[in-house]
């Protein structure tokens, strides 16, 4: 690590920089232990949303750690009547402002703002590349002559409906295969999965390779 590199390099000359050097190497032990704890977090998370019967890591942009925030912060997607009532609780469906004449659509800042954080870095995440689909349908957005934000907020609610059919497509395959089943093949999921440019971006389609696992993060949410 350079920051250990560099403390190792320092020589104080007098008392006060030995202080502050003794200062710097117990924050860096700090962040160090902090990083270990982060990966070793991060791992859990892979481990249990491998065991998920979910589609939403197929969504592009969507990975393990945005996953078990869908998952935990959703519950059950069936209390949300449609895809405007879960735009409206995840904050990605514009907020009407206006005191007199016609309402003016704002930003909502309102609903689950970390179910609304995973959704925007989701589709920050398409953005950035080139050959998503997300990227795609940004600038469509802007030569309509949206501003850059206004493109982003239309991305963000079109990942919200992807997410909540792919939620809808995953409560109705568990509702077919019923509860109790297993399987022990948990590398299905990782052989099966598509190649990253061919992740879903539209409608989501019930599928059957991540059938009979239990569901960890649906009950700790």
């Amino acid at each position: 690590m350079k920051a250990k590199a560099l403390l190792a390099s320092i020589r104080p000359r007098d008392e006060m920089g030995r202080l502050r050097r003794r200062l710097a190497a117990d924050q860096l032990a700090d962040l160090v232990a902090l990083d270990k704890k982060l990966v070793a977090v991060e791992a859990e998370i892979r481990a249990m949303v491998k065991r998920t019967p979910t589609g939403l890591p197929d969504v592009y942009g969507i990975g393990p750690v945005i996953t078990a925030t869908v998952i935990g912060e959703v519950g059950d997607v069936a209390r949300f009547r449609d895809r405007h009532h879960f735009a409206s609780y995840n904050g990605t469906a514009p907020d009407d402002k206006g005191s007199a004449g016609r309402p003016v659509h704002c930003v909502n800042l309102k609903g689950n703002r970390r179910l609304n954080h995973a959704i925007h870095m989701a589709a920050i995440t398409q953005i950035r590349n080139r050959r998503s689909p997300g990227r795609a349908y940004h600038e469509r957005k802007l030569a309509e002559a949206k501003t850059s934000k206004e493109a982003l907020r239309c991305l963000n609610r079109r990942i919200s409906d992807v997410v909540y059919r792919q939620l809808l497509a995953d409560a109705e395959r568990q509702a077919k295969v019923g509860p109790g089943r297993a399987n022990g093949d948990d590398s299905a999921i990782q052989r099966d999965r598509p190649n990253p440019d061919g992740r879903l971006f539209g409608q989501a389609t019930t599928r059957t390779r991540h059938r009979g696992y239990a569901n960890p993060l649906r009950a700790a949410g």
